[in-house]
């Protein structure tokens, strides 16, 4: 029950798992592992396993230990992971599996389908890393080269809109399209903040030790890409002061993930002659042309203050340090997918500075990532026939549907609600559009070309494709058929202006979605992550979308402040979790995602509960039902992170660390003390119980 946040904006979608990752349901092997070699069959893992508990523990007193001690004393963290978790587990069992079905796939044969010669042949060019180690920086001297013929910084229209589509997305800002928040039904083009290298604008601006070492080896790193391009140390060095500096200047005038997380300071729509007037050092009419954009639609420009300040930037900075930044860009949009010395630099400061990991990935594992990434639907549909059951599909939707009763039933309940606020909640409510396992229309790849043996080609080609084909839904109705997420994606998501919950096939599977099992721990699980997303539609952000994806306010004025107040509840909880040293947990930036996690567990156990009503159910290893359901809820998060992951997941995850998403949650609900026993004044019974849903 964790966040990818991989839709158009952060404000309007929400999802479940730290890890977005590849996986499908498909026959298990009972104890098979995962090795350095392709999976046939995927291993089964319980969605409630004794052995990664710890008995020495007592539940009342710290609950994730009780449930998931076993588990991360027997699971540290492999070398080439950040973390490691029931979800990681399962996304790597996966990717091995996945490795082995793209094996079948890339030798060339004639009867290959379209979808299998694509994914084939784009994961065979990306295992040749010979080629791609022999090209060096060649696959990016197109661009460097049209870095260096740029005239003036007022003529960089033309070539931003070039980098933007093809795989250069953040150079100086980031364009695309979305649904409008006034009118959901229609996309308009949105012009947000971008062009940092760093993962948070805070990052820029703390003057705490953590924060200037992380500076200090962030222009190092950028000096040392300056020098894989050419330059001498010397330059190298001065360069990469010049473009600390320029980032600096973007993040001061960037919005918090805080404030991100108020549709409202988020939301601005402006014509194209209002546009160019909070910006008119940047020529917008060759930009929106570069694009195929038509200038007649109206642009939400995400954060005016951001393009102001970038308009001060172009009046004031040298062409020369524009031609430095973009650069610099250019290389650090690419860097991954360029030679060995490239990838292994990028590496050394994104994943080992930042986040404590030790090695790279085996390649095998980097190139199922990125077909998932950029043929994720054509993968999804080479494959889904052999793993999703339909059976499966219909559990899960049933399960969907008695948590939904369950919630109509709260809202019907609760005494804080006015009758108007519950009429319009219902509204949405029996609004909502429930996605199982796979999109009902696949996406069409046809005029995406793959070609064999050409690895940086075919990302930029598939980076111009996503581009172009977001750029075209541009000024026609929206297509609520459309996923945010592919198949095989180990994740869920909800949607506030779609008004939809998603459970791609990948995440409807053991350890988290357990035919085996009775259906207690199987509700604390899956149905608690049902019960999560559901719970985003009525959350912080969620409850300011109406049934139909508009933003919109359907509360009276004293609901709202109740509803405020209550979730300052959760927020002072949670803000007094310590993540890691002397780092505590924001409980405004995390306040979205405990809302619901704690609504989801309420919803899960009602919905469970009214299932097995009139159903005589007995203790199973020594386990009440309560107490089994509980612990399903619990394993699911069953995690080891390194402390540098912790660190940068408390500046910029809006979730909580695994330990305070299971006891945060179970310290407010008197089923979990009666179900343990728990006596008032122990840590997993709170004083003062915080309610909202």
């Amino acid at each position: 029950m964790t966040s990818c946040r991989s839709l158009t904006r952060v404000a309007i979608a929400a999802s479940i798992a730290l890890v977005s990752s590849v996986t499908f349901t498909s026959g298990f092997a009972q104890d098979a592992k995962p090795a350095d070699a392709p999976l046939t069959a995927l291993p089964y893992s319980p969605s409630l396993d004794q052995g990664s508990m710890d008995p020495s523990a007592n539940a009342c007193v710290d609950f994730y230990q009780y449930a998931c001690g076993g588990w991360q004393q027997k699971h540290p963290i492999p070398a080439d992971q950040s973390s490691w978790s029931v979800y990681g587990k399962l996304h790597d069992e996966n990717l091995h599996y996945l490795w082995g079905l793209l094996n079948e796939v890339s030798a060339p044969r004639a009867d290959r389908t379209p979808s299998e010669q694509k994914t084939g042949d784009y994961f065979a060019a990306c295992m040749d890393e010979g080629v791609i180690d022999a090209a060096g920086a060649k696959p990016i001297e197109a661009a460097l080269q049209r870095v260096a013929q740029l005239k003036s910084p007022k003529d960089a229209a033309g070539l931003i809109g070039w980098l933007h589509l093809t795989g250069t997305d953040n150079a100086m800002f980031r364009f695309g399209s979305d649904q409008d928040y006034a009118d959901s039904a229609q996309v308009i083009p949105i012009a947000d903040a971008g062009g940092l290298g760093l993962p948070d604008r805070d990052q820029y601006l703390k003057m705490d030790a953590k924060s200037k070492d992380i500076r200090r080896a962030y222009q190092a790193h950028v000096a040392r890409m300056f020098e894989l391009l050419g330059d001498s140390k010397e330059t190298a060095a001065g360069n990469a002061i010049v473009v600390v500096a320029m980032e600096t200047d973007l993040a001061k005038s960037s919005l918090t993930r805080e404030e991100q997380r108020d549709p409202h300071k988020i939301y601005h729509r402006m014509s194209f002659a209002q546009l160019k007037k909070t910006a008119p050092h940047f020529d917008w009419a060759t930009y929106f042309r570069a694009l195929d954009v038509s200038t007649s639609q109206s642009i939400n420009v995400t954060q005016p203050a951001f393009y102001k300040k970038l308009d001060r930037l172009l009046a004031k900075r040298s062409l020369a340090d524009w031609k430095t930044y973009l650069r610099w860009k250019v290389v650090d949009a690419q860097a991954a997918n360029l030679a060995k010395p490239f990838a292994q630099a990028n590496f050394d400061f994104f994943s080992t500075k930042l986040r404590g990991v030790e090695k790279m990935p085996p390649r095998w594992k980097t190139c199922v990532r990125a077909v998932d990434r950029d043929l994720g639907e054509a993968l999804g549909q080479v494959f889904a026939k052999r793993t999703f059951a339909p059976e499966t599909k219909q559990r899960a939707a049933d399960m969907t549907r008695a948590i939904e009763v369950a919630m109509e039933g709260r809202i019907n309940n609760l005494d804080w609600m006015s009758a108007p606020t519950k009429k319009a909640a219902l509204e949405k409510l029996h609004s909502l559009v429930n996605k199982i396992g796979y999109p009902e229309k696949w996406r069409d790849y046809s005029a995406l070309e793959v070609k064999p043996g050409d690895f940086f080609g075919n990302v930029q080609r598939a980076q111009t494709f996503e581009a172009r084909r977001e750029l075209a839904k541009i000024g026609k109705p929206v297509d609520r058929s459309e996923w945010g997420m592919t198949p095989p994606t180990v994740n869920a998501y909800y949607n506030a202006q779609m008004n939809d919950i998603n459970f791609p096939a990948g995440i409807l599977q053991p350890p988290l979605f357990d035919p085996k099992m009775d259906d207690a721990p199987n509700f604390g699980n899956t149905g608690a992550t049902i019960g999560h997303e559901l719970t985003h539609g009525f959350d912080d952000e969620g409850r300011q979308f109406d049934a139909r994806g508009n933003l919109r306010d359907w509360w009276t004025k004293k609901d709202a402040d109740e509803f405020v107040k209550r979730t300052s509840c959760i927020v002072d909880q949670y803000s007094g979790y310590t993540v890691v040293d002397d780092v505590k947990i924001n409980g405004k930036l995390t306040l979205g995602e405990d809302v619901a996690d704690f609504g989801g567990t309420i919803l899960a156990y009602v919905a469970w509960k009214a299932t097995t009503a009139g159903q005589k159910l007995s203790d199973i290893d020594g386990f009440t039902p309560d107490q089994r359901f509980f612990i399903g809820m619990a394993q699911w998060a069953c995690s080891n992170v390194r402390p540098e992951t912790l660190r940068l997941q408390a500046l910029t995850d809006p979730h909580s660390p695994s330990r305070y998403r299971v006891n945060g949650v179970v310290s407010n609900m008197p089923e979990f003390a009666r179900a343990f026993s728990c006596k008032p004044g122990q840590p997993m019974v709170r004083d003062k119980v915080c309610k909202v849903w």
